[in-house]
């Protein structure tokens, strides 16, 4: 009995030592060499830069609250707002009289900052996100903080509607999803635009 257990002990720790380092060294490092080459900024995690210094990722949103030129995020419901280490929804259901009062708060808040009619706040800027660290939001929430922003930065309606398209991702493939503008990037070229005007 005891040297069948030795006869199968060899085979099995070979088995385990090779499908280590195959699937656990071998694979990780070719698909990453693979993506290096292939998409190196996404590989590296989409990261943002401004003056040489890294300031987020494309796929990971940041709070602007309080910040008045800059175009605000949707919501987060991660830990504080846009904490990576606490992604997650709030997990309400829709008849909850938190998650009521919560969207009736940020409508008449978002209705205040940007001067408009509660009913034409739009939905994205009342929910957030199901992981709370979507950094989009809606072609009409960017629209709607446009002149505010405008305002608040010394630049024409225009330039920053201009900005605010360029940032403007389509539908994948033409049908997949929704159009979206990435509040980081936007904010990124928003600097820049107002950095060149000076």
């Amino acid at each position: 009995m005891f040297t069948l257990f030795l006869r199968q002990l060899g085979p099995a720790v070979r088995a385990v030592v090779t499908l280590t380092v195959l699937l656990g060294l071998a694979y990780p490092l070719a698909l990453t060499g693979f993506a290096q080459a292939v998409v190196p900024g996404r590989a590296d995690g989409s990261l943002l830069h401004r003056d040489g210094t890294v300031v987020g990722s494309s796929l990971i949103g940041q709070s602007f609250d309080g910040e008045n030129g800059y175009f605000q995020s949707r919501p987060s419901a991660a830990g504080d707002g846009y904490d990576g280490r606490a992604s997650g929804a709030s997990n309400l259901g829709p008849e909850s009289p938190d998650l009521l009062r919560a969207v009736a708060d940020r409508r008449a808040a978002v209705a205040e900052l940007e001067g408009t009619d509660p009913a034409k706040v739009p939905a994205d800027a009342l929910q957030a996100s199901a992981s709370g660290l979507d950094p989009d939001i809606s072609p009409a929430y960017a629209a709607l903080q446009v002149p505010r922003v405008a305002r608040e930065r010394g630049l024409t309606e225009s330039a920053v509607r201009t900005l605010v398209a360029q940032a403007t991702s389509e539908r994948v493939l033409g049908f997949l999803g929704e159009p979206h503008v990435d509040v980081v990037e936007l904010n990124l070229a928003l600097d820049r635009a107002a950095d060149a005007a000076d």
